[in-house]
């Protein structure tokens, strides 16, 4: 059987049980290929209010790992941390289409960037800011003697230390001259014979 078209019959009413397909077969997919150049460059959000976000955001989270979560970023540094989560979200963020253009996420990955590279600038240049940046070694142990005031002030529990102490191959607190958290969160041992050791990095 064939349709008026001179197009066989089975062919003809298949293509018109399908969208996009005409009685002679040709598919419309134009659509498929179609680019919106103007909506991929096109910014749509005010530079300044993405600097101002990016630039909230950064601070807090870095404030929050440095003064609350402190030991919980020793796998890796704060400013790699933050920079390596917040860049992946950004760039996801464009390439997904949360954002409706390219620049507002270049933007984004920028202000990260800059902020990372600013405080560590400044962190070399003036010394209180240096001081929030890269923190002091807080003691934990001195002379075999738990100092259980600064291990309270980072949460630290004699288990938790005494895990990390082990890990390091000191199995008695006599054996201690120091033990200090470092600012990346890990936790560094001077032995009573001289040698010091540094809680290897955790692979995430």
């Amino acid at each position: 059987m064939r349709s008026s078209g001179g197009v066989p019959g089975g062919w003809y009413e298949a293509c018109l049980m399908v969208p996009g397909l005409t009685a002679t077969g040709e598919s419309q997919v134009d659509s498929l290929f179609a680019v919106d150049w103007a909506q991929i460059f096109k910014p749509d959000t005010s530079p300044l209010e993405i600097f101002v976000r990016g630039s909230i955001v950064y601070l807090a989270l870095f404030s929050l790992l440095r003064f609350v979560l402190r030991r919980e970023a020793g796998t890796v540094g704060m400013s790699d941390l933050l920079v390596v989560v917040l860049i992946a979200d950004a760039a996801q963020n464009a390439m997904a289409g949360n954002y409706n253009s390219v620049p507002d996420g270049i933007l984004l990955v920028a202000t990260i960037v800059f902020w990372s590279f600013a405080l560590e600038w400044l962190g070399y240049h003036v010394p209180w800011i240096g001081r929030i940046v890269h923190p002091p070694p807080l003691p934990l142990v001195r002379d075999g003697r738990l100092l259980r005031q600064n291990m309270r002030r980072e949460l630290i529990t004699e288990e938790e230390l005494m895990s990390q102490l082990r890990q390091q191959g000191v199995e008695d607190l006599a054996m201690v001259r120091t033990a200090c958290m470092e600012g990346d969160g890990r936790i560094s041992v001077i032995k009573r014979n001289g040698e010091e050791h540094k809680a290897p990095e955790r692979r995430i």
